[in-house]
Order: C-alpha cells, then sequence, then structure tokens
C-alpha cells in the first residue's frame, strides 16, 4: 500500500492530501516532524522534504518515490478523478492548468514568504511586500469574479493546488484579508475552509516515529 509521509500544516503536503481524499486512494499516513524525520523516509528520499509517497515496488522490484505534491497530486487523480479535476474531455486543459500552478510557485510564493517574512520580524519593507503579493493576488480575484473557480464553473487541480497557500497568505495579517478588496477569492477560500473535505485534509495523526502506528489517510465517501 503507499505511504505518505506529511507534514500537518505544510500546503505541499496539503494539497498532496487533498488530490490524494479526492481521488479516493487508500493510503497509509505517517506524520512526521522537519527536525526528527524517519530514516525510512530519508532512504526513500534524501532530499527529506514533504510530502513523499512511497508507492509499491513496480515489476523490476524497485519501490516508486513521489517526491513532488504537484506530481503526487497528478498520480492520485489519474488513479480516479471523480470531480473531474483533470478536465479529461480538454487535451488543452491539463497543460494549461500544470503552467498555471508552476507560474504560481515561482511568482506568488518566493513574494509571500517575503512578506510573511517581513511580517514577523517587522521589517521596513512589509507594505512594500505585501504590494507585491496583492497585486498577484488581484489576478486570482478577478478571476473568480468570472467564474466560482479558478479555471472555470467547477472546481478543478488548479484550485486545490493554490487553496492552501492562499489559507496562508489570509494568515499573515487576518484582519486585512478580512477588509480587503478580494470578495470573491474569500469566498472561495472559506468554502474550502469550513468543508467536510478539509476537516479530513487536516485530520491530526500521531507523529509516526512515537510509536511507528501506520495510519490510514482519510478517504472521500463521505463528502
Amino acid at each position: 500500500m503507499p505511504i505518505l509521509y506529511s507534514l500537518q500544516h505544510c500546503p505541499y503536503a496539503m494539497r498532496a492530501r487533498t488530490a490524494l481524499i479526492k481521488a479516493n486512494q487508500q493510503v497509509l499516513i505517517r506524520a512526521i516532524k522537519l527536525d526528527n524525520k524517519p530514516n525510512e523516509m530519508l532512504l526513500a528520499s534524501p532530499k527529506g522534504s514533504v510530502p513523499v509517497l512511497v508507492l509499491t515496488k513496480n515489476e523490476t522490484g524497485a519501490a516508486v518515490v513521489l517526491e513532488e505534491s504537484l506530481e503526487i497530486m497528478l498520480w492520485a487523480l489519474r488513479q480516479d478523478d471523480p470531480d473531474n479535476l483533470l478536465r479529461r474531455e480538454d487535451p488543452q486543459a491539463l497543460p494549461w492548468m500544470t503552467s498555471f500552478i508552476t507560474e504560481f510557485e515561482h511568482t506568488f510564493i518566493p513574494l509571500f514568504d517575503a512578506y510573511s517574512c517581513a511580517k514577523r520580524y517587522h521589517n521596513d519593507n512589509l507594505q512594500e511586500c505585501r504590494e507585491a503579493c496583492e497585486e498577484y493576488v488581484s489576478s486570482l480575484e478577478a478571476r473568480l469574479s468570472k467564474h466560482p473557480y479558478l479555471f472555470s464553473e467547477n472546481e478543478s487541480l488548479v484550485d486545490i493546488a493554490l487553496f492552501p497557500f492562499m489559507r496562508k497568505f489570509a494568515k499573515v495579517d487576518k484582519q486585512r484579508f478580512r477588509q480587503s478588496p478580494y470578495p470573491n477569492l474569500r469566498k472561495w477560500l472559506n468554502d474550502y475552509l469550513q468543508s467536510s473535505l478539509f476537516s479530513m485534509v487536516m485530520q491530526q495523526h500521531e507523529l509516526w516515529l512515537d510509536n511507528r502506528k501506520d495510519c490510514y489517510l482519510a478517504r472521500n465517501r463521505a463528502i
């Protein structure tokens, strides 16, 4: 059975768990701390970051290891995609979505990291960093003013890939976000945060190294 090494509040791990749950995949989850990583995880993925999904051995006898959250999401949804998040009927949709997600990671996440750091350490460039983030956030608000989800009228891979990061952005300055001119983005995000899906994604698991007891990741049957 596949084994997922995961960190509770890491947005990359959160979106991997979201896709696995959406895809109804039966997976063992091993919760970790970054300052005490299991040797089993490091043997599978020496780079030591999460999420890591270790699949059952292939025909050559070697374990298949997925080390990137987007890679895990795509693997899961290719097994089962009941909500059509990959838009299989449109051959151009998936390349566009993966390109959009990659551009988001290369553009917004560095800006967000700078903003979060400036807020935490009361840096003089806080406003500059926030405005740089908000320029990108405004583009998401513009998308959501046209349809309920980022890609179209229906939920897609893009939505579940981005919402954990928007959650972190909103938490940097909660009061400001509540008053910000992003009503559509707030609704979109709140719909995720108040959903039964999010409760499943954020289900607490004991640290695996405390007792080496494997737990099952929640599945999507009840959603």
